[in-house]
């Protein structure tokens, strides 16, 4: 039987707390309990639940102040309050406060059944219009893929492509150049948009929290009391989007390559197989082609990920549209903050369209938003600018020197300044832990 939610009985009479204990686990639920609103509030902190039952008259703390509590807590949590009948003015007082509904003493447990059934039902009911408001939201806003150049036009030619054909898509570019914002756009303009979107880093997990959150869990594996839907599951119709797929263990590249051949997986613990159905777009900012060449990444799943590739320019490859995605930010900042900037000085210019841009368009962007926020004139001026940009002494001579150089060196200046702390570095880089290390390895640095 499958888990329908988690309910906690909090109630100071044992035999009640015993006899609607036994019945909703019965019913399929997972159930515990309280014997004070004290133990209760306890409880939901420790463990969240779905759905509370709640005594309104008990020592301590009562059901009415434990109502309050726990919806500061979690105002979506569902709270149905017990009485006797020469309380019910009572708890018509507790609906007041968030109480989803009453029952009086003595309970008729079908009667109740019944309320918590309809209760869950509202509930996922909610939950299903906030997700589909939330994909009618990206549908209807604006495109965020902004520019002029030759490359960046290539750029919406793929995504107008990949939208109209079902196909896998694998997007490549370094961190920050927009690959997920890509990704969303071939999903909005596809037939699948009214359906979910997912996103997963996988970059950020390890090999069996990735597991678990693409293939869901059973309840009972590893102690898990419900079971948990994967993203193979819930994003059923839609797209999903990989993010970091070079960082992916061999194991995992396994069961990803077996997924897209049979459209079929089975949950972590679980024998059932279940069919799905969604487009993949993936994305990665490392030479996959040479994590092939050193049996880091398998050419089959590399061929079935890499049907429709988009590569992504680097801001510092598209200089003619710095200040125009500035001016965007500049509009778009202005109405979050409710400030009005109408220009950007000279100088600054110069400095937005002087600077490499290791971290690319989400880098523009959060420094364009930290201008409006400390500036304080209608124009942003270069001392509006971040300390990191805006201090840049351009020297001609590095004219003269790679790419990479100077790359090697702004990462090198960071991790010192930052005496090394990955975390911190990675985050003034605007660029991941995993793609830091990457850059360390790559460039063999050392601390000094």
């Amino acid at each position: 039987m499958s888990v329908k939610g988690k309910i906690l009985i909090v109630d100071d009479e044992r035999i009640i707390r015993e006899s609607l204990f036994h019945w909703f686990e019965n019913e399929g639920y997972v159930v515990d309990i309280a014997e004070s609103g004290e133990a209760g509030l306890k409880k939901f902190i420790a463990e969240r639940f779905d759905l509370l039952l709640v005594d309104m008259k008990m020592p301590g703390l009562g059901g009415l102040e434990l109502l309050k509590e726990v919806k500061k807590i979690d105002p979506e949590v569902i709270v149905i309050v017990i009485t006797a009948y020469a309380s019910v003015p009572t708890a018509i007082a507790a609906i007041k406060e968030g109480a989803y509904d009453y029952v009086t003493k003595p309970i008729d447990p079908d009667e109740l059944a019944n309320l918590v059934s309809k209760a869950f039902e509202q509930k996922n009911l909610r939950l299903e219009n906030k997700m589909l408001k939330s994909n009618i939201d990206e549908i209807s806003g604006p495109d965020s893929i902004i520019g002029e150049c030759p490359a960046i036009k290539k750029v919406y030619e793929q995504i107008i492509t990949a939208a109209q054909n079902d196909v896998v898509v694998m997007i490549r570019g370094e961190s920050g150049t927009g690959k997920e914002t890509t990704a969303k756009n071939i999903h909005n303009k596809s037939i699948r948009k009214y359906f979910p979107f997912l996103s997963v880093k996988c970059g950020a997990l390890t090999e069996s929290m990735l597991r678990n959150e693409l293939f869901g869990e059973e309840a009972g594996t590893a102690g898990s009391l419900i079971t948990k839907k994967g993203k193979f599951e819930l994003v059923e119709g839609g797209t999903l989007y990989l993010d970091e797929v070079s960082s992916i263990s061999p194991k995992m590249q396994v069961e990803i390559l077996n997924v897209l051949e049979t459209n079929q997986f089975s949950r972590v613990g679980g024998s059932e197989l279940l069919k799905t159905n969604f487009r993949l777009i993936s994305a990665a900012n490392e030479n996959i082609e040479r994590l092939i060449k050193e049996d880091k990444f398998r050419e089959d799943l590399y061929y079935k990920l890499n049907v429709f590739p988009i590569e992504l320019p680097p801001l510092r490859e598209r200089k003619e549209d710095i200040l125009l995605l500035a001016n965007e930010f500049i509009n778009k900042f202005s109405r979050n903050i409710n400030r009005q900037v109408k220009e950007i000085s000279a100088e600054a210019a110069d400095f937005l369209l002087n600077y490499d841009w290791p971290g690319n368009v989400r880098e523009l962007e959060n420094a364009i938003e930290r201008a409006l926020v400390v500036g304080k004139s209608e124009t942003i001026a270069v001392d509006d600018l971040p300390f990191r940009i805006a201090s840049i002494e351009f020297n001609p001579d590095e004219d003269k020197e790679s790419l990479s150089v100077i790359e090697k060196k702004h990462i090198l200046r960071v991790l010192n300044k930052n005496r090394w702390n990955i975390s911190r570095s990675a985050q003034v880089l605007e660029i991941d832990r995993v793609t830091l290390y990457n850059k360390i390895n790559k460039y063999n640095l050392r601390v000094k």
